[in-house]
């Protein structure tokens, strides 16, 4: 019989139920994600008109918007990651998923463009609160030699959401006269939280390390002095992975747009299932090889893939063609194998007591920093004369930042999750 708190290594019903949850979740995640990327140029457009400098206009309420979005996933992940070390994993899960289907299903109604922000913002808190728990929840129940390929599969996830959104796209055009009924489609999961309520076991992890203290501070804990040192690296390597994506990669629907949108509608569509479909293989591909070279290499390669990757697609001249297409293929894989490489990394760094809390902390704290980024690439479009690739050329030298700071986190290849 294993202990209590280990996860079982006979694989069970419970055990699927689990992964499907989280996957299905984290699917949904990313379909919120890529969401606006594909309906910003449209719907804006749409709500001023035709105006002189519209690609200045768009790049500004993009950054607006995102970033609105990344502090309302910030804030949704420090409060849901808590309260699912208070209250449980699954039942914060279900609450999160709620909070983003309802509020993304209101941008139907959005008139302004500050209401794409609201409701955005509103929906992103239950967004970031879900990647934390199920995390939290698959790498607690699921045996240790298999976390690797459950950190893959869980970050692939996000990124067949963001695939589902462009191959939407794609069928149905997004256009000015045309944008409102993504919105409608993207409040579909909240049919999730019924069968979680229903099939989804909760952590016995987390029940048992309930036991252990008798007075439970997760927030508390992980800015102890044991903890701080972990809680703030943590910080940095979400923070780095996130800048690049939002501040810069996910700019490439609409700088696609830019360039062939006016002959081409479904390009930024097709541009962002390209970008997807390399996420998913990059998201695979992060743990499995942390799980064999190390945690520390795997990020150090990482790093270096998604600067050189996305170095070569912001600085070269390219038309929208094979060359272009390859290379938004291969960024999108570079930029997102960080977010297979997280849900394995991550949760080595907390004890279950606190596990979701550190992890929503973390990750959403990187939130912050890379809203910070967004704007940031908004205002360098505006400066740059709607010049979305010099912007991202820019934008991705973050990932050198990585390259350095990662020699300074402890290796945890072969340690068993903290108890």
């Amino acid at each position: 019989m294993p202990a209590p708190t280990e996860p079982s290594t006979k694989l069970k019903r419970s055990h699927f139920m689990v992964l499907t949850a989280a996957v299905l979740g984290w699917l949904f995640d990313g379909f919120e994600m890529g969401l606006f990327p594909i309906v910003a140029r449209p719907a804006l457009h749409s709500m001023v008109g035709p105006i002189d400098g519209l690609d200045a206009f768009v790049g500004r309420w993009m950054g607006y918007v995102t970033a609105l979005f990344l502090i309302g996933a910030a804030v949704g992940g420090l409060v849901f990651g808590w309260l699912g070390d208070r209250i449980g994993r699954v039942k914060a899960m279900s609450i999160s998923i709620l909070t983003y289907s309802v509020f993304t299903a209101l941008g139907y109604f959005a008139q302004e463009p500050w209401h794409l922000g609201a409701f955005r913002f509103l929906a992103a808190l239950g967004m970031g609160g879900e990647w934390s728990l199920g995390v939290a929840l698959v790498m607690e129940c699921w045996p240790e030699r298999l976390r690797p390929l459950m950190a893959g599969i869980i970050g692939a996830a996000a990124n067949a959401g963001f695939l589902l959104v462009g191959w939407v796209a794609k069928v149905k055009e997004v256009t000015p006269d045309s944008w409102r009924w993504m919105w409608l489609v993207g409040g579909l999961p909240a049919i999730l939280v019924f069968l979680i309520r229903l099939f989804v076991p909760e952590s016995e992890r987390w029940k048992a390390s309930l036991k252990t203290v008798q007075q439970h501070q997760p927030l508390r804990e992980i800015v102890s002095k044991d903890l701080l040192r972990n809680t703030c690296l943590a910080i940095a390597f979400s923070s780095i992975a996130l800048i690049g994506t939002w501040g810069s990669v996910q700019w490439i629907p609409i700088w696609v747009d830019q360039l062939v949108g006016a002959s081409q509608p479904a390009a930024k569509a097709e541009a962002g299932m390209l970008a997807a479909m390399g996420a998913i293989v990059g998201c695979l591909a992060g743990p499995l090889v942390g799980g064999r070279v190390g945690r520390r290499p795997a990020y150090f390669g990482i790093c270096c893939c998604a600067l050189v990757c996305s170095g070569t697609l912001f600085r070269l001249d390219l038309e929208y063609a094979f060359t272009m297409k390859l290379l938004i293929f291969l960024t999108g894989g570079a930029a997102s194998a960080f977010y297979g490489w997280f849900p394995l990394y991550l949760p080595e760094l907390f004890p279950t007591r606190s596990r979701a809390t550190g992890q929503g902390v973390a990750y959403n704290a990187g939130r912050i920093f890379a809203a910070i980024g967004a704007v940031a690439g908004g205002q360098l479009v505006a400066t740059f004369d709607g010049d979305y690739a010099r912007m991202g050329s820019v934008i991705t030298l973050v990932y050198l930042a990585g390259m350095v700071l990662i020699w300074l986190a402890p290796e945890t290849k072969g340690k068993p999750l903290p108890a």
